[in-house]
């Protein structure tokens, strides 16, 4: 791969002034400057929000600005759409996927390509980008059977097949490992100094800013309020410009470990914690015997697992992605039948597969990916609270308007949802907002147990801070919690209990006083602990 654009090092790849954006009343970038060189990696860094993933459309072209201007290389450009960004060597790594699910990994790479199709061509290059990359993947693979780390990769070898002189990613590490994402920065850095590339990092993660820039740029509220060389930069007065407040980092989670301060090295419940949680000695939910195979009775997805949950606790499930978790979560959320073993709560089995049975049962789910299942961007922030018990606010089988706001004004309330009102559609509230009006959804229906899948996942420090202190008071007001999570440190913080799953099998498990990093690792692994 070849870097292109402007040779003079003193000459910014691009600069941006005076960015403003708005969205009705909203204001997502307030005179927003910026300046990317060549040769460095810049972090933006800020909560979910903040006005970073804006500024970033501005620069590919996805979203036109109210005000500001564009210098490329030191040149006025106007960039309309993607592909004017493209061809002034701009490449963006979306946060969210573009992919088609039916099509293969090549053929996803290779869509939007002008002239004719070469398909060994394509092959090849996927080959080539995968291995000098470090993202392994099989150009042949369905995207749709494929992991939500693996879709990641095809989404970032899709970028630099068009071999873009100025990268933009956009929380690329959101669904990768540890070792993944170290990977990835360890070669991107590489590449940014042998081949004289811009790269901007879009992130909230405090240690993979930290670890893999060379400049950051901290945006709140839609403005600039802090930029300082990385040397220049720790975690703490990193979180406390994104927030505007000092916060605990304890349950911040970043790509190559632990934040290293001294507050991260405490992981464990808050003190005092298993004085005010009283676990129940009899289970709530036990899974028995419980297999799920793919379809057409293909390979085991869950493979006689055995679980019991106690009201109180918090059970954590660790693992490597595409091990049985998401698997597991979908069978508690009514969207997979079992093909043998059963699921029982409070001493009733629950038929598995049927719509709503779980629900029905006292199972709340916060799902994996909310966009894919658990809310709707289009409808209102009402609708989507109330969207699974809905004859809460109807009055002869029609919903009333006024109980309708009035019962998700107390919600937005209670879970201090950031938006304008109950009207507000749900794509207008940043990440950590619609994670809140998910897990207020959930909890308002009262739940015997709490299915918690990834609930951390691409939320900044702040909203980090709010999930877990709401998971440990949901356990410690009597609710079983089951965490499912790829985040390690997550894991060993917040369970009493912790199993660990591997090829759609349980493993392990450890309490929380055996439990620490090495022994997971091995587990996960497939050693022996």
């Amino acid at each position: 791969m070849t870097g292109t654009g402007g040779s003079d090092p003193s000459v910014p790849a691009v600069q941006l002034t005076g960015i403003t954006k708005r969205f009705g009343g909203i204001v997502a970038c307030d005179q927003v400057d910026l300046t990317l060189y060549r040769g460095l990696v810049h972090g933006i860094l800020g909560e979910n929000g903040a006005g970073k993933s804006t500024l970033m459309k501005v620069l590919i072209g996805l979203v036109l600005p109210d005000e500001g201007s564009i210098l490329i290389d030191g040149q006025p450009r106007t960039i309309h759409d993607p592909l004017a960004a493209a061809a002034l060597g701009i490449g963006m790594v979306h946060q969210h996927f573009s992919l088609v699910d039916q099509l293969s990994v090549w053929e996803n790479v290779a869509l939007g390509e002008a002239g004719k199709l070469d398909s060994s061509g394509v092959r090849r290059r996927v080959a080539a980008i995968s291995e000098q990359y470090g993202l392994d993947i099989d150009p042949e693979a369905q995207v749709g059977t494929l992991t939500a780390g693996l879709r990641q990769r095809v989404e970032i070898i899709k970028c630099l097949r068009r071999d873009p002189h100025i990268l933009v990613f956009d929380e690329p590490t959101s669904v990768l490992t540890p070792e993944e994402s170290e990977q990835l920065f360890s070669t991107l850095r590489e590449v940014v100094a042998a081949e004289n590339r811009a790269v901007v990092l879009v992130s909230h993660k405090l240690d993979e800013v930290l670890h893999a820039t060379d400049e950051i740029t901290i945006m709140r509220q839609g403005r600039v309020v802090d930029r300082r060389p990385t040397t220049d930069a720790d975690a703490r007065s990193l979180a406390r410009a994104m927030v505007g407040r000092e916060v605990s980092l304890r349950s911040e989670r970043a790509a190559f470990g632990l934040t290293e301060i001294e507050e991260a090295a405490d992981v464990g419940p808050e003190d005092g914690q298993a004085a005010e949680t009283v676990i129940s000695d009899e289970p709530v939910l036990r899974i028995e015997g419980v297999t799920v195979r793919g379809r057409r009775g293909g390979a085991r997805l869950l493979d006689d697992i055995s679980l019991d949950l106690r009201a109180g606790e918090i059970v954590g499930v660790a693992g490597v992605e595409g091990n049985g978790q998401r698997t597991l979560g979908d069978l508690l959320s009514s969207l997979v039948p079992l093909d043998s073993g059963q699921v029982v709560v409070n001493d009733s089995v629950v038929r598995t597969g049927a719509p709503g049975a779980m629900a029905k049962a006292g199972i709340g789910v916060i799902p994996e990916d909310r966009h894919d299942s658990g809310v709707v961007l289009d409808m209102t922030v009402a609708e989507n609270l109330l969207m699974v018990d809905p004859h809460r606010v109807a009055r002869h089988g029609v919903m009333d308007k006024g109980q309708v706001t009035e019962a998700a004004q107390q919600m937005i309330e209670e879970f201090d949802i950031g938006c304008s009102g109950p009207d507000a559609p749900l794509w207008s509230l940043s990440g950590g907002n619609q994670q809140r009006v998910v897990l207020a959804r959930e909890l308002a229906a009262d739940p015997d147990v709490l299915v918690a899948a990834q609930p951390t996942r691409g939320l900044d420090v702040g909203a980090i801070e709010y999930m877990t202190d709401r998971l440990r008071q949901t356990a410690v007001d009597g609710v079983a919690v089951l965490l499912i999570s790829s985040e390690l440190e997550e894991i060993l913080e917040l369970s009493d209990r912790i199993v660990v799953m591997s090829r759609g099998r349980i493993v392990g498990e450890l309490s929380h006083d055996d439990a620490n990093l090495e022994t997971l690792g091995l587990l996960m692994g497939g050693s022996e602990a």
